[in-house]
């Protein structure tokens, strides 16, 4: 293999990734990821200690939870820094599709967690075991501290990769169950109502099962190289067919190339070929707006007849 056909526009490929780094210049997610693992992990041993020794189901269960938290920010952790490894010639995107996966993952492992949280809730509710209602208030406490601490760790990043925002949804909303394990132990202080904490368990797990779903679909949807749920594609089609010179537009294609990307492909129609490249300019200029940052547009004049096109006629 010869210099040139080894290096076949490497600058064309790394056009990507650079375009992709620059999401991040300033950012030191890296660092965030490494401090919301530690310290989330600490937690996880503390929880499951103090649950054991108080027999509590909303420790545990929370525990449990906040370990699958772990594991979710280390995929996240992982898929992030995959991201950053330059484009070749078998991955011409690089490696921005490890977001999507780590999301899919995530929400698998959390589906296992509720299973178990509810299994475990159930036996308990049955057989209540008396519980420190003390050890509950403070425990939970530390962990309302900690994920709080956590999700404001993504607080930046959140709006700028979707797999970002996850960790950042994810933390806070475990800070709010937290608050709920919190409460039963007040509750179970105050009334010496055991029957609370396997309830609370039960909550938990549906509070974590609403949150799952939505990143289950979401990452499934981008795996099937779906329309990302934030692009509406009649709409994109409509500001297409508003530019001056766009008669029609067909063959429309739009997915993520990660959880921070998304990628286009159209034919369009136009009265003037050689208006062409004012039009893709404009076109190009209108997608990254709405967030598209990688168009690639093919015009053909209007009187083109494809068989294949399944055409929208613009008015």
């Amino acid at each position: 293999m010869g210099k040139d056909e080894h290096n076949f526009d490497q600058a064309k490929l790394h056009e990507h990734g650079d375009h992709h780094y620059a999401h991040y210049t300033g950012e030191n997610l890296g660092k965030a990821f490494a401090i919301g693992v530690t310290i989330n992990l600490l937690f996880v041993v503390a929880e499951a200690v103090a649950g054991l020794i108080s027999n509590s189901m909303g420790l545990l269960s929370d525990a449990g939870h906040n370990l699958s938290d772990v594991v979710s920010l280390l995929l996240a952790w992982l898929a992030f820094r995959l991201t950053k490894i330059p484009a070749n010639r078998r991955y011409t995107y690089g490696f921005s599709k490890s977001t999507v996966l780590a999301s899919l993952v995530n929400a698998c492992i959390m589906l296992v967690a509720i299973g178990m949280i509810i299994l475990e809730s159930i036996r308990k509710f049955y057989n209540p075991q008396p519980i420190d209602g003390n050890v509950v208030i403070y425990i939970a406490s530390i962990g309302v501290v900690v994920n709080f601490v956590t999700a404001l760790l993504f607080l930046k990043g959140r709006k700028r990769d979707l797999n970002v925002k996850g960790a950042y949804l994810h933390m806070m909303m475990d800070a709010l169950v937290s608050i709920g394990v919190v409460i039963s132990g007040v509750v179970i202080k105050l009334t010496g109502w055991d029957v609370v904490d396997p309830i609370v368990g039960l909550l938990i797990a549906l509070v974590i099962l609403y949150s799952t779903w939505g990143l289950l679909r979401q990452s499934l949807r981008l795996s099937l190289d779906g329309v990302p749920e934030n692009i509406d594609i009649g709409e994109i089609k409509q500001m297409i067919c508003n530019i001056d010179g766009v008669t029609g537009i067909h063959h429309v294609h739009i997915w993520a190339i990660g959880t921070s990307e998304t990628a286009l492909t159209t034919h369009i129609s136009v009265k003037d070929i050689n208006e062409s490249e004012r039009i893709k300019t404009t076109i190009k200029k209108m997608l990254a707006e709405q967030g598209i940052s990688h168009a690639t547009i093919e015009t053909e004049p209007e009187e083109c007849n494809c068989a294949s096109k399944s055409p929208t006629q613009c008015y």
